[in-house]
Parts: structure tokens; C-alpha cells; sequence
């Protein structure tokens, strides 16, 4: 992936065992409740196979409890490869993006987050249901306490934790007002432990390293932050020409602990 000084190349997935290759790491399911109902793991699957995906990540707030499930859908049905993950809220109201390497790190993860958390019912009503799925994309629970809720854990010590259990702490979504590290901090800490930074679909990469060219120092993903189906599709078909033509021909799919390795090894 070029660095983002380099403003005359189109957003891509840093490094190069991601060349060629469609991926969208930050996707809701049911379990978080301002998703779309349509956001079961069989619906993500097929309409990441209808795009064309080869990398998904499930990123739910606080919770990784529809992982398995959307895992084992796509495994069953020769889909994208799935990237186990959770979008963290910090004590500062900072969205974070964590991906994991296997299901034992990620709940290991959602174990130490949700102790961290006040315990809230959720407000159905107010603030929608919250699934979780099985493989044969049934429901077989929901979710009683309120997933909307910071963790009283600091950004540094979310992303301690996710390095510890092998995985990637990512500022999500910072060119947005809301929950961003860059509104809430005013930058990214050089201190924090990552190379990569989020923006959302709505971003113009080249217009935001020029408004912010002391972040230039770091590779950047855009992902979908998809609560629907739409934006699944939306965000999939920005790709440009040069990006069809840049993915042939299609190398070979990564594990998802190569993406993860892949991801660590990037320093700003």
C-alpha cells in the first residue's frame, strides 16, 4: 500500500500481501443494535461474495459474538476469508478497530472489555435488538446489557491489550466528528502502537492528508463501517478501473494470521 504523502495513488490495503486483493475490515452484524436487521452472517457473507470480497472483518461494538458464525458461513460456502474483530470504545469515547488472528484472542478480548464496562440493560426500544446468530444463521439469543457504552479502559490501554492476545489496534473512522481519536485528541498519539489508521467510506483521502499532513507517516485502510447491506455494496463498488485492473491477476488468498502479521509489521 503506498503511504498516504504519496497523493497521487488511489487508497489500497497496506502491504503487499494485500495487493490485488477487495477487503472490508470493519462490518456490523446483528449484534450491534443500530445494524440493520439484514445484517445476519449468512446476508454479510453472500453479499461479500456477490461484491466480490476477499477479506471481511466482523467488528461489532464491544462484542465478537456473531464471529463464529459469520466464520463458519463463509468457510461452508467457499466465501471471503473473515478477520475475527470488535470496534472498541475507549473511556474517551474513541472508536477503536481491533482484528484478531483466531476466535480464542478475540473472545479473550470482548471478556476483558466487557469487565470494563458499566452493566446497562438495553433499551430495545431505544436503541434496537442485538443478535446473535448461529451457522445456520438462526437466532439463538440476544444480547440483555447495552453494547453502546464505553469501556473505562484509555486507547493506550485497549490497544496494550489487543497486542498482547496477537492482534491490531486501528484509530477508526478519523475523518469523522464523531468518535474519532483526531476529534477527541486532536492527532494520533506517536506514541500509540500502530501504523495504520481508518477512514470512513465518505473520506477523501487526498484532501484529508492534506488537511492533516502529520499523519502522512502512516499507511491507511477505508473500510465500509457497513450497518447495511447498501453500504456494503456502496463502498465495494467505489473501486475505480485502475483497482479492477491493479486486482488481475487475483493472487493468493491470505490466512487470516498473515493479515494480522501483515498489519503489526507496519510502522509509521
Amino acid at each position: 500500500m503506498p503511504a498516504a504523502a504519496d497523493m497521487t495513488a488511489e487508497y489500497a490495503l497496506p502491504h503487499r500481501i494485500f495487493r490485488g486483493l477487495r477487503a472490508d475490515l470493519h462490518i456490523h452484524s446483528v449484534l450491534s443494535p443500530c445494524a440493520e436487521r439484514e445484517m445476519t452472517p449468512g446476508n454479510i457473507v453472500s453479499m461479500a461474495m456477490l461484491l466480490e470480497l476477499d477479506l471481511i472483518a466482523v467488528t461489532d461494538h464491544q462484542s465478537c459474538g456473531n464471529c463464529a458464525a459469520v466464520m463458519a458461513i463463509s468457510e461452508a460456502m467457499s466465501g471471503p476469508l473473515v478477520i475475527p474483530g470488535m470496534e472498541v470504545e475507549s473511556a474517551e469515547e474513541i472508536h477503536l478497530l481491533c482484528l484478531f488472528p483466531d476466535l480464542e484472542s478475540v473472545c479473550a478480548c470482548e471478556a476483558e472489555i466487557r469487565a470494563s464496562m458499566p452493566f446497562l440493560p438495553n433499551r430495545v426500544d431505544i436503541f434496537g435488538e442485538q443478535w446473535v446468530m448461529d451457522e445456520n444463521d438462526e437466532k439463538v439469543s440476544e444480547e440483555s446489557r447495552m453494547l453502546l457504552l464505553p469501556s473505562s479502559f484509555t486507547c493506550d490501554q485497549i490497544a496494550a491489550l489487543a497486542i498482547s492476545l496477537g492482534g491490531v489496534c486501528i484509530p477508526a473512522h478519523l475523518d469523522r466528528e464523531a468518535n474519532s481519536m483526531l476529534v477527541s485528541l486532536g492527532t494520533v498519539p506517536p506514541d500509540f502502537p500502530t501504523g495504520v489508521i481508518e477512514l470512513s467510506q465518505r473520506a477523501e483521502p487526498v484532501s484529508f492528508f492534506r488537511k492533516h499532513p502529520e499523519l502522512c507517516k502512516y499507511q491507511y485502510l477505508v473500510n465500509s463501517d457497513a450497518h447495511s447491506l447498501e453500504t456494503m455494496a456502496a463502498h465495494a463498488l467505489k473501486d475505480t478501473a485502475a483497482d479492477i485492473c491493479q486486482r488481475s491477476p487475483k493472487p493468493e488468498k491470505p490466512t487470516v494470521q498473515q493479515v494480522i502479521q501483515a498489519l503489526q509489521v507496519i510502522k509509521p
